[in-house]
């Protein structure tokens, strides 16, 4: 007798594209994923090929790549479920959507800008591997006017809590009379990174917006709105990931 071959069911999801391992497991055990019928909460579940999987009540079919730029508003937590009912960014996507793409990284709920979506797992973790040291541009509004010292504070980088916090770079876009706009450029990142920078520098953040993710460019996207990705924008993201 031949043995079938199987897979534990959120490795099945995440191989099938819907979502990355972690998202599924929460997926599952929230309920939401069937097996020949019946609801299985435990993401290690054993399963044979030709069984039938559903997720929502759909049946779970191998999906193209999917690759999607979101412009996120500030007060929205990047997470697919939150334990506190808050509002996600999955508000900001298509219904037909929600279930399919997973956010690629985070921005904090009171961050805005770029955020990207896929359900191409091995292409997340390549944008996500800080050994590909992947630049992202922030436009940052502080509460206080920069000085020199300020700027060479956070060249130098600065200690918080037991974590050594960097830049790639960092400079002046405009000022007014009691606050300015930076711009700065990180090529790996902490929870809150840029945040805790300032802050270890006495300076609060007013604004902070994600302006671009290596080649791929916020650009004039509307807040709060979502574009797939063109062909030449994830030709132009493989070759800054080769190089």
């Amino acid at each position: 007798m031949t043995t079938r071959p199987s897979r534990a069911l959120a490795r099945i999801l995440s191989k099938h594209g819907v979502a990355s391992r972690t998202t599924a497991a929460l997926w599952i055990q929230a309920g939401r994923v069937a097996v020949n019928e019946t609801v299985i909460i435990d993401p290690g579940f054993i399963v044979v090929d030709n069984a039938r999987i559903t997720l929502d009540g759909r049946e779970l079919i191998a999906s193209s790549k999917l690759y999607f730029a979101l412009n996120k508003p500030r007060g929205l937590i990047t997470t697919t479920h939150d334990e506190h009912s808050r509002a996600t960014v999955y508000e900001c996507l298509p219904p037909e959507l929600r279930s399919q793409i997973a956010p690629v990284g985070r921005l904090d709920k009171a961050s805005e800008g770029l955020l990207l979506f896929s359900n191409d797992t091995a292409w997340s973790a390549r944008l996500l591997d800080p050994a590909r040291h992947l630049p992202k541009r922030y436009h940052v509004q502080i509460n206080r006017l920069p000085d020199s010292e300020l700027f060479q504070t956070l060249q130098r980088g600065v200690s918080d809590a037991g974590e050594r916090l960097e830049l790639a770079a960092v400079s002046e876009l405009r000022r007014g009379d009691k606050n300015a706009w930076l711009e700065i450029t990180l090529t790996s990142g902490k929870n809150r990174h840029i945040r805790r920078m300032l802050s270890a520098c006495n300076t609060g953040v007013l604004r902070l917006i994600r302006i671009s993710i290596g080649p791929l460019q916020l650009g004039t996207l509307p807040k709060g709105q979502c574009r797939a990705l063109e062909h030449a924008e994830l030709q132009q993201l493989a070759l800054a990931l080769s190089t």
